[in-house]
Parts: structure tokens; sequence; C-alpha cells
């Protein structure tokens, strides 16, 4: 249903686009654009799935079930990376929850024929922001691709599979433990890659912060543990150095941490 719509609603925009910009012809490599035509929809804490133009009653319908059992799966793997890490029961689901509970959408993603993909990206190189990440993606055309050992390897595309990724905030609340993952989508010449990707991220006004039993002594009065902050402080500069390393986005959140005021983690 989802490659349908973007068969119906979404190809001819795109290719509008392309042919404005002048994507089509470039012939240096261009690092300020992605080839790829996406929206995305909101599921929590208030949904506006209702709002999002051009879409079929019965992909509504399926898109609200969709999104509540990828809820509830993310919501288990942080139980499970909670008995990992020796962290209390909930522990992960408390700390994302703020003053309204998470954040969770979806961002629907196409990723059509690209006539120079050495010039230009499906998607460029970036760690997630958010929490725990949930990837749908295409079942026949590849594109994802992850940095490991400072080589770029491919994701290969398997049916009825999900990619799980995680994003800056666990890395923060793990102290290190779990790393956010850096990752692109390379354009492809021919076939139209598809995906499906939900992120469960903290509430706007959660404060984001290592758990204290994953702190060791010797490295907070050194100073070398990660910092305290508002999730919503670390998405406004989150946006204007996406595509950049995330480590200088950690030290500048450091030099506003001592305004947050540290409250007690919800427990509903």
């Amino acid at each position: 249903m989802t490659k349908e719509h973007y068969r119906k609603c979404m190809e001819e925009r795109f290719k509008e686009l392309v042919k404005s910009k002048g994507l089509d012809a470039v012939q240096a490599e261009v690092n300020d654009i992605d080839w790829e035509s996406t929206f995305f929809l909101r599921h929590l804490p208030v949904s506006n799935i209702a709002e999002i133009p051009d879409l079929d009653d019965e992909y509504r319908k399926i898109m609200k079930e969709f999104a509540q059992k990828l809820e509830k799966l993310a919501e288990y793997l942080l139980e499970l990376l909670c008995e990992n890490l020796g962290l209390e029961k909930g522990y992960l689901k408390k700390a994302f929850y703020g003053s309204k509970g998470p954040t969770f959408g979806t961002k629907v993603s196409n990723y059509p024929p690209c006539p120079k993909p050495d010039l230009i990206k499906g998607l460029r190189a970036h760690t997630d922001a958010g929490g725990i990440i949930l990837l749908f993606q295409d079942d026949k055309v590849s594109g994802l691709q992850l940095l490991k050992d400072d080589k770029w390897i491919d994701v290969p595309p398997m049916r009825h599979s999900i990619v799980i990724n995680l994003g800056d905030q666990l890395e923060v609340i793990t102290n290190g433990r779990y790393k956010s993952v850096l990752h692109r989508v390379i354009a492809q010449t021919d076939g139209t890659r598809m995906s499906l990707a939900s992120f469960y991220n903290p509430g706007s006004d959660a404060v984001i912060y290592p758990a204290p039993s994953l702190v060791e002594k010797e490295a907070e009065e050194k100073n070398q543990v990660y910092p305290k902050f508002v999730f919503e402080d670390y998405m406004k500069l989150y946006t204007t150095v996406k595509f950049q390393p995330k480590e200088p986005r950690f030290e500048a959140m450091k030099a506003v941490e001592a305004k947050v005021t540290l409250g007690p983690i919800a427990t509903a």
C-alpha cells in the first residue's frame, strides 16, 4: 500500500522537485540534499494520521494498527536492554516518559531510481537523534549501509524482518554501553527502495542523563561522562547539525547542562 501511495500521490511531485533543482543534471557531488521522497506519521503523544492528505482510509487504519504493535515491540526491546544492562525493570521506558509520555512516529521513505548515485546520496550519513528505531526496509532493493570498523557495510534486504537501530539518547542513558550507529542510504540507478522507520523517542520535556548505576566514579571525577539535557533542547541542536559527527553535539549539550533541573523520573 505504501508503494502504491507513492506512485499515485508522490512520484510526480518528486520528479518536479528534481527538475526544479537541476538534480538530474548535476556534475559534482551534492552535499546539501538527499534523493528521497518522505512523509511523517506521528503516533504519540497525539496522532496526526487523520491530517495527512491523500491517504486512503484503509491505509490510515492499517498504519494505526501497525503503530500500536510497534509501540509494544519497542517497549519490549527496551526491557531487554534494561535486563542486559542490569537496570531495574522499566527504567528506560520511565527515562523516556517526560510529562506526556514518549514521542513515537513513522517516517515513510521512497528512494526512486537515481541517474547519478555517485554524486547524490539517498540519505547522507548520520546517527539518529532519538531512542530505538524499528526499520522495515524494502525486500528487493538494497541501499542501507552502516559504518563498522571504518568501513561501510551493506545491510541486505530481508523479507519479513525488522532492522533495529539505536539512537543518540540511548547512548547517553547507557553512558556509552550502547552506541548510536552511523548509517546512510545509497541511491540506486534502478528500482525504487521503500522503507518504514518507526522512531520511539523520549518525550519532548524528558530529562536525559546517564543511568547512575552505569557511571564509573573515576570517569565522573574526570568529567568523562555523557551530558544531562532536555530532549527538546537536543533536538533543536540536532536539526541544524544532523549530518555532522555526534561527539560535538554531546559536548555542546554539556555547556547547557548546568541549566537543567533534574526532577524525579515519572513512574507512569
